[in-house]
């Protein structure tokens, strides 16, 4: 034990020396690169922050630096949006549903069941990101157009989508909620946070929809499991244990994971 202290304190000193020895060089050389260029006067060193810029037609532009820091913080909501945007909360909701009607408590895992529902989603968000792709992210990064277009372009087809899954009550309940009385003529001009709550509450109503459809035959098997255990005088013994087996024989023998996901991506549809 002695002689393997001795050696694990051996090779930590071995690393700080390197340490400082490569840390010596780079701040020599940055000294030699710092002392070779004499600094001109009015010239200034470092990055700006913000520079802002008015072009021909009067709009402004912020500087790269800016538009970069902007990009990183909006990263932080795209869990956010993930959920509040797209068909995964749909598609995890009926997952978790379906778990629980067959009586599985940790098979599949929760990382499988959200790695499922993140692969659908794409799938299903495949025709709205590529006309994201072609009317929002190529001409913006072509220098084709200005961000805050690039953004409204983004945010049409999304906008779609929910509309097209969103139910005329939920939405018209948030309007009321809001307070807007401006009346919409176009259902394309409904603000996003109406809309988005009231996309949120259709996906949960039609989630919960599809996981009652889905709980029914396998209620059925454990009523059937139940009685004949009581018949035989096995009351001790627990349903749930009996009947788990056979709810698992007839999900893989209907083909379930197909049908389930094959109605989920369908019920999509426009």
């Amino acid at each position: 034990m002695a002689v393997f202290k001795s050696g694990i304190r051996k090779r930590s000193t071995q690393v700080l020396v390197n340490l400082f020895f490569i840390i010596s060089i780079f701040t020599v050389f940055n000294q030699g690169a710092i002392a070779e260029e004499e600094p001109r006067p009015g010239v200034r060193f470092g990055i700006p922050a913000i520079t802002y810029t008015e072009n021909e037609q009067g709009n402004g532009e912020y500087s790269v630096t800016l538009q970069i820091l902007a990009i990183m913080t909006a990263l932080t909501f795209i869990p956010a949006l993930l959920m509040m945007m797209t068909s995964f909360t749909r598609i995890i909701v009926v997952f978790a549903i379906l778990r629980q009607a067959i009586g599985l408590q940790q098979t599949p895992s929760n990382q499988m069941l959200i790695g499922l529902s993140l692969f659908l989603t794409f799938f299903i968000m495949t025709p709205v990101l590529n006309e994201v792709n072609r009317d929002a992210l190529q001409p913006y990064i072509n220098e084709e157009i200005l961000p805050l277009e690039a953004v409204d372009r983004a945010v049409t087809p999304f906008k779609r989508f929910m509309l097209g899954q969103t139910r005329d009550d939920d939405l018209e309940l948030f309007l009321d909620i809001s307070g807007d009385q401006t009346v919409y003529t176009d259902p394309m001009d409904t603000p996003l946070n109406v809309l988005m709550p009231a996309f949120v509450t259709s996906e949960l109503k039609t989630a919960f929809q599809i996981g009652f459809l889905l709980f029914i035959p396998f209620l059925i098997i454990d009523l059937i499991v139940a009685s004949v255990l009581m018949a035989m005088g096995m009351m001790m013994l627990s349903p749930i244990i009996i009947s788990l087996p056979f709810k698992i024989m007839m999900f893989v023998l209907v083909d379930g994971w197909l049908l389930v996901m094959g109605s989920l991506a369908t019920s999509f549809s426009p």
